[in-house]
């Protein structure tokens, strides 16, 4: 009896030798190449969300409560989670660098701490997403003969979860935004004197269009004795048949109720009042499409959802300031 219990001493003893020569630390690393720009991968990983539309953790549990603390995305954003499968978790993005890097810690001051981490670099026109998961088990002896069998179940987890990430990436519209200046911000409204107006998608038929609009808006303003309040804007309201709409205005001081309101081509309303986003444009305008379309794929990454009419703000003049440093804002109602 004596020999069979120094043999299990012994056997417990070689196991506890052999689990603190085995690696503390366990490493999972998996890529792959996504069809999309940087800059829309990197919103997809920067924000929890957006998370829950290719990560199949959260699919695996879809009854888990998920609560969201802290920013909306980037440094400081959380969720925590509670579920039958999921358990219980929290996780926190540490360090987030545009388009490049973004660091997770998974439960730092509990069981299962670890940290996780996206590596995205350009190839081309398109991406190559790496996914690296690190466990730290310090004296878990345990924890270190288990990590070969977890560390294939995460790998296998990142592998469905980087082809959906790869699969919602290519699905939204294409365009680089890394090189867009991008602020949100609440605005208030302004009462402006504006004209509707239509034309062609062509600039020069645009650019004919809003030259006669503001020719009359200008007249409007001095008959009624207002005073310009601001820079000239144009409020796109739709695009139909080949033909945009869209409404030439002024912002004006001075509205009385003796103002006429209706009744001419020129007419006094209010512009949208609530959060936006606001894009810097620099250089032609025959170039703001292209920065329109930029804004278009933003939205569709950030998964944000247009509340209105989207403006522009032409700040520089024209016969004063050279094309290529023309600033122009372009803003974008959203619910944010």
């Amino acid at each position: 009896m004596q020999k069979i219990s120094y043999g299990i001493i012994g056997f417990i003893a070689l196991l506890l030798v052999i689990g603190l020569v085995l690696p503390r630390h366990s490493r999972v690393e998996v890529e792959t190449r996504i069809d999309a720009h940087p800059a829309t991968v990197f919103a997809l990983v920067n924000d929890f969300h957006r998370h829950n539309l290719w990560s199949p953790v959260t699919a695996s549990d879809p009854n888990a409560r998920i609560v969201y603390s802290g920013p909306e995305r980037g440094v400081g954003a959380t969720r925590s989670w509670d579920g039958a499968i999921m358990g219980l978790g929290t996780e926190t993005i540490t360090r987030s660098r545009p388009f490049e890097y973004v660091e997770t810690s998974i439960n730092p001051d509990g069981s299962g701490a670890a940290r996780t981490w996206f590596e995205l670099s350009a190839d081309g026109d398109a991406t190559i997403a790496r996914w690296s998961y690190e466990t730290d088990y310090g004296a878990n002896i345990a924890g270190r003969y288990i990590a070969p069998l977890l560390a294939r179940i995460i790998a296998r987890d990142h592998e469905q979860g980087l082809l959906g990430l790869k699969s919602l990436a290519e699905s939204l519209p294409r365009a680089d935004l890394s090189d867009i200046e991008i602020e949100q911000l609440v605005v208030e409204a302004n009462d402006i004197a504006y004209r509707s107006t239509t034309s062609t998608p062509e600039p020069a038929a645009i650019s004919d269009a809003m030259g006669d609009a503001y020719f009359e808006i200008l007249t409007f303003i001095d008959r009624q004795g207002l005073a310009e309040a601001g820079a000239p804007i144009s409020i796109t309201r739709s695009f139909s048949g080949g033909k945009l709409l869209f409404d030439a205005a002024i912002p004006v001081r001075g509205v009385s109720q003796l103002t006429p309101r209706d009744g001419s081509p020129v007419r006094i309303g209010r512009t949208y009042a609530g959060n936006v986003i606001r894009v810097r444009h620099i250089g032609p305008y025959r170039n703001l499409g292209e920065t329109h379309r930029k804004v278009a794929a933003y939205l569709a990454a950030l998964g944000l959802e247009r509340t209105g009419d989207a403006w522009e703000s032409y700040v520089s003049d024209p016969t004063k300031v050279p094309e290529a440093e023309l600033l122009t804002y372009v803003y974008y109602p959203v619910g944010l």
